[in-house]
């Protein structure tokens, strides 16, 4: 089964075709960045406009790439949500007139599911069952993943995600956008030892976190450094770097509890934030020393793409599901009130 997938939830247009036998065919990225940095941030009114024109010549250029034609598809998987719904609507229209016009089955995926099971098209993926840390700009969840559709939901954020508190910090130290890898960036150069920054809900138990209290902490600890020159720049390098090492920790510190919880020893990271190779680097050494291992996608496949849609939908096409040729965008959509595969 050669399933087209179509990714439009926010600010990157991604199409990619999986292939049940031969794998990942091929993908195409187009990123919406050079639009959205003068304003700071996604503005989704551009970023409906600008998938209106990029979605279908992007599947152009990749059948042809490919030397496929659209009669060699047997479906068609896009992103139902969550996400922006305007953005959601132009995917969700493509993929359902096209596979109206070619007689072919259809299906909403979820993005999360969609970037959840991204790590699955590595050489090595990991078997079921799993904790998943999801973090990216909009979600931060420790789920227990016992098979595609079977998710147990066992901590969430109780308020900004990991990677919405990276872009907020990104914007107090005028790092512009996207906010998460400059922030990274700048954390190379300094140093957050001694500057008190709290790990967040690990003084407590449970799998829940909070970034909100963090990312006041530090506008607080900006505020109080030098004004101007060298010593601003120096201060905030190291500012940056004692924010990361804080949601590092933190995320660190969830995750082993999660897997002492459960009693499983594999983990699976995905989502934007999981690009973060401090974050890889700290979660691989802790887990080593419980005996337990960590998988991730690649980093082109960590942020919004086709080929993890295209993955999902295969999954679930294959089991029979269909989402019929019905327009679907759900801008608020729970992963654990997903059906079984």
């Amino acid at each position: 089964m050669r399933i087209l997938g179509i990714e439009t939830s926010c600010d990157e247009t991604g199409v990619a075709i999986y292939d049940g036998g031969a794998g990942l065919l091929g993908h195409r990225l187009y990123s919406q960045i050079a639009l959205h940095a003068e304003y700071g941030g996604v503005v989704p009114e551009l970023a409906s406009r600008d998938h209106v024109r990029k979605l279908v010549p992007l599947i152009r250029e990749l059948l042809l790439d490919l030397g496929l034609t659209l009669k060699d598809l047997d479906g068609i998987a896009y992103t139902a949500g969550p996400g922006l719904a305007g953005a959601l609507l132009v995917g969700s229209a493509v993929a359902n007139a096209m596979a109206f016009a070619l007689d072919i089955p259809v299906l909403g995926v979820h993005h999360m599911e969609g970037h959840l099971l991204a790590p699955m098209l590595e050489a090595s993926p990991p078997s079921f069952p799993f904790v998943a840390l999801l973090v990216s700009g909009g979600h931060s969840q420790l789920v227990r993943v016992d098979g595609i559709g079977r998710y147990t939901l066992l901590g969430d954020t109780l308020d900004d995600a990991a990677g919405e508190a990276f872009d907020k910090v990104a914007k107090m130290l005028d790092l512009g956008y996207p906010g998460g890898p400059r922030v990274a960036q700048l954390a190379a150069q300094g140093s957050g030892e001694g500057l008190g920054f709290p790990r967040p809900m690990t003084d407590r138990p449970g799998l829940d976190m909070s970034f909100s209290g963090l990312k006041t902490f530090t506008m607080n600890a900006i505020a109080a450094g030098p004004a101007e020159g060298a010593a601003k720049q120096s201060h905030a390098a190291n500012i940056a770097a004692a924010f990361q090492d804080a949601v590092v920790d933190t995320l660190v510190i969830k995750c082993r509890r999660a897997l002492k919880q459960t009693g499983l020893r594999t983990l699976v990271m995905a989502g934007g934030v999981s690009a973060n190779q401090v974050l890889r680097s700290r979660l691989e050494q802790s887990l080593g020393q419980m005996k337990a291992q960590v998988f991730y996608a690649q980093p082109e496949f960590c942020t919004d793409n086709g080929a993890m849609i295209a993955y999902a939908g295969y999954c679930r096409l294959v089991a029979g599901q269909r989402s019929g040729y019905t327009m679907t965008a759900q801008p608020r959509w729970a992963l654990t009130s997903l059906p079984a595969a």
